[in-house]
């Protein structure tokens, strides 16, 4: 976590802009999504900048240019988020874990973005936050959601079952589906070490509405979650059945 803690002391300069997101959302009328967006763009450069990581991008063209759509993504770490937003130019909205989402910086953020708090155990909130970002989808927006629920520190690139439940908005709001890969992403905030590190995130090509429509939502889980996995396996050369994880007994994803 060291290399948090660095990047929180190196943005000392820009802490202000905190309180002023704050601000900004105190007075919604006043600021287009696009401006709340370009803030929380500028706290990402400065972020990654301080963290002296380097994402990769691959496949960005496969990152539909218009209408509403679902980026999918497998889950490695507290940095995920961060690495994707710059390659959305756009604005993107999020749905993250309720308890997460009130930690500094990242309220901030899902403020600036109209983002989803989710509880996880409990289902009647959920099935409530979903039908919203399926409502949303069909007025033209776009969201990053992590279908496996959360991570474990030592999960690596392996993969977990996927909520079948995520997948129900892109189903009802007809969305295209981004299959995206995350890649050594865990690795970030999981060493006590400040050097310079790298990792990639790939999108896949799209999903569009007819290819899935005629597919229940465990249907339409195990198809993104097979695409994901194929490209993790490709990443590490290794047989396919051997990135499928399942959640040990007991295990509380973070």
């Amino acid at each position: 976590m060291i290399r948090f803690y660095y990047s929180i002391i190196m943005n000392f300069f820009h802490l202000w802009l905190i309180p002023y997101m704050r601000y900004v959302d105190m007075h919604k009328d006043k600021y287009s999504p696009e401006y709340k967006y370009s803030l929380v763009q500028r706290v990402v450069r400065h972020v990654t900048h301080a963290s002296n990581v380097t994402t990769n991008y691959h496949g960005t063209e496969n990152i539909p240019k218009d209408g509403n759509y679902v980026a999918y993504i497998n889950h490695e770490g507290k940095y995920d988020t961060i690495a994707l937003l710059p390659s959305f130019k756009d604005p993107m909205s999020i749905v993250m874990d309720y308890k997460r989402s009130h930690m500094v910086l990242c309220d901030e953020v899902m403020r600036m973005v109209d983002g989803k708090r989710l509880k996880r155990d409990d289902v009647r909130q959920a099935i409530t936050v979903m039908a919203e970002v399926t409502e949303e989808l069909k007025k033209g927006r776009r969201f990053l959601i992590f279908p496996e629920g959360g991570y474990l520190r030592d999960k690596g690139n392996k993969l977990y079952p996927f909520k079948p439940g995520a997948f129900k908005c892109a189903l009802k709001a007809h969305s295209t589906i981004v299959p995206t890969v995350l890649y050594n992403m865990g690795d970030v905030y999981k060493y006590t070490t400040l050097r310079h590190m790298e990792n990639d995130i790939y999108f896949l090509p799209p999903i569009y509405y007819d290819e899935y429509k005629d597919l229940k939502t465990q249907e339409v889980a195990e198809l993104v979650r097979s695409r994901i996995a194929e490209k993790l396996a490709e990443l590490d050369n290794i047989p396919v059945e051997d990135v499928y994880e399942e959640i040990p007994e007991g295990a509380i994803l973070i």
